[in-house]
């Protein structure tokens, strides 16, 4: 079940839970702690089993018309469950009923990193597009993938 958390306490609890437990995606602390700190002003919607939350999906507006999906970590029990789909999913209604027309996401570079090659073709199965690569938007060792989605019906 996905459900919206709205409480900021809660919010950092889930997010700093599951991100330490995902250092492969997750692994500079200093990053970690930012999506942890500024989590508590986005949309956060929170993937619950058995009264638990087993992953996140945080959303940032980026613009009028688009809304990032800032962060996002599935604990690796949930991985290939359905769970990262059902999150995404339910941004995406949360974004259209808010009025957003598109929706983007940063990753790195298909290519580059194993565990991103997974991240990437999970995220272009969900139905976002490639837009553009960014080599230096984070660091040389990093480039950015930038990939987008239309939100109209």
């Amino acid at each position: 079940m996905i459900v919206e958390i709205t409480d900021s306490k809660e919010k950092q609890a889930i997010a700093r839970r599951v991100l330490e437990a995902l250092t492969d995606w997750f692994e500079i602390e200093e990053s970690r702690e930012e999506y942890i700190s500024c989590c508590v002003d986005w949309t956060f919607l929170a993937a619950m089993e058995e009264g638990k939350a087993v992953g996140f999906l945080c959303l940032k507006e980026t613009g009028k018309s688009t809304v990032e999906l800032a962060v996002m970590g599935v604990l690796k029990d949930y991985h290939r469950s359905g769970m990262g789909r059902q999150l995404v999913e339910k941004a995406k209604q949360v974004a259209r009923s808010e009025g957003y027309e598109f929706m983007q996401v940063k990753t790195v570079k298909m290519g580059v990193y194993e565990d991103y090659d997974r991240t990437n073709l999970f995220y272009i199965s969900c139905g976002f597009k490639e837009l553009e690569v960014f080599p230096f938007y984070w660091d040389e060792a990093n480039p950015c993938q930038v990939y987008v989605m239309s939100l109209k019906a």
